[in-house]
């Protein structure tokens, strides 16, 4: 049968996976302005294996895709659930009124999970961390990957095709436009940023977890990754492996993002002198955000990304604008290291912001610059150029190398 919907992948591996264009929120936090493909995959054989499923909101697309794999007479003997959250497994209830004889092959912090979301509690088979078990004539083995990004997490290897089902390891946002594999697409234009935004918001905190998974997988002779989000890679897996490594590690750019929280327009001001001052001292990538008009998702993904990281706030109330409390929020949960940061503050008739912001730097322990600049109403002419010396001293410590 000619696949129109299905794709061959290599050795009767089938990518089966669908695209979410309509859902706008990742986990109800995170924008996808590019979607959001869910990777599932079938092996044929002497048993009929499934890997992960989707969000049930594209069952009907996916069950067309099963079909069209295997014909509506035969079944799926195993479902190998490498992740229980439910973008791969919302859609297991439908799965299994399908096939009601299919065994679920999972671990044991995944068996509760299966309970607990949707009372499923038969023809489970558990595996453990290491373990080789034969599915037809299918081997796979099964390493554990906990916190990358859910406790139950794990992958899959089978060695005769060399492929990894890395769950949501090696993934990223954005829906898969025709092309499905590294060779067939311009990843470092279309999927780079939003595969790093996927990391760092959704991994990212985690990025020590990570970091021992990826060291487990060392080991493994990998030709092909198929995970659970975003391209398939077969031509140079290498290269995701490596850009997953870098965001572990958290190996930061040259370059600087500031970030501002302003009211009336008087802390932007100073923002863009600020920016100036970067450029003028050589820093050539600098990004302003606007924090009342960006997501949280990118100002983590550039503070993650940037060696250089400045944040000014106007004062609310004798404390810091809502927004930037919320944004310093969000950075202690992801362990940010190896930035530079700079923070100045403005305020009306009494201060708050830059008290603040102090206090922060100095809890989480931040290698902050020792010029912290704290201006009443609008900034002057004098204020201005100690603005820009500001972003001319951070540039300076960008460039120093320095560890």
């Amino acid at each position: 049968m000619e696949n129109l919907l299905s794709v061959p992948i290599k050795d009767d591996i089938y990518f089966i996976g669908t695209n979410d264009r309509k859902t706008e929120l990742f986990e109800g936090m995170w924008p996808l302005p590019k979607g959001v493909a869910y990777n599932s995959y079938v092996l044929k054989g002497d048993k009929n294996i499934l890997f992960d499923l989707v969000r049930v909101n594209t069952i009907d697309d996916y069950i067309q895709k099963i079909h069209e794999i295997i014909g509506e007479n035969e079944k799926i003997d195993y479902i190998v659930i490498n992740h229980m959250e439910p973008d791969h497994t919302s859609s297991i209830k439908s799965i299994l009124d399908i096939y009601p004889d299919a065994k679920l092959v999972t671990n044991k912090k995944a068996v509760a999970m299966l309970k607990n979301f949707y009372e499923v509690t038969d023809n489970i088979i558990e595996v453990k961390e290491g373990e080789t078990i034969e599915l037809g004539n299918r081997k796979l083995t099964f390493y554990m990957t906990p916190m990358v990004h859910w406790p139950e997490s794990m992958v899959a290897y089978e060695e005769a095709t060399k492929t990894l089902f890395s769950q949501d390891i090696f993934g990223g946002f954005g829906t898969l436009d025709g092309g499905i594999f590294d060779d067939q697409i311009e990843y470092d234009s279309n999927y780079l940023e939003e595969t790093t935004r996927y990391f760092i918001n959704i991994v990212g905190k985690y990025a020590t977890q990570a970091l021992k998974a990826l060291n487990k997988l060392e080991g493994l002779d990998i030709e092909l990754i198929c995970p659970d989000h975003g391209p398939i890679w077969r031509k140079n897996p290498q290269k995701i492996i490596d850009i997953y490594t870098s965001l572990a590690k958290q190996e930061t750019i040259e370059g600087c993002v500031v970030i501002f929280g302003s009211m009336y327009g008087n802390t932007e001001t100073m923002a863009e002198a600020v920016a100036r001052g970067l450029s003028e001292g050589g820093i050539k990538n600098v990004k302003v955000r606007d924090i009342t008009k960006t997501s949280y998702s990118y100002l983590l993904s550039d503070i993650w990304r940037y060696k250089g990281v400045i944040l000014g706030s106007c004062s609310y109330d004798n404390n810091l604008f809502p927004p930037m409390n919320y944004l310093l929020t969000e950075v202690s949960h992801q362990r940010m290291k190896n930035n530079y940061w700079g923070i100045f503050g403005s305020y009306s008739w009494s201060g708050g912001a830059l008290k603040t912001l102090k206090k922060y730097m100095e809890d989480g322990k931040y290698d902050v610059l020792d010029t912290q600049l704290e201006i009443q109403g609008a900034a002057n002419s004098e204020e201005l150029k100690q603005l820009i010396d500001f972003g001319k001293e951070m540039a300076a410590k960008i460039l120093s190398k320095e560890d």
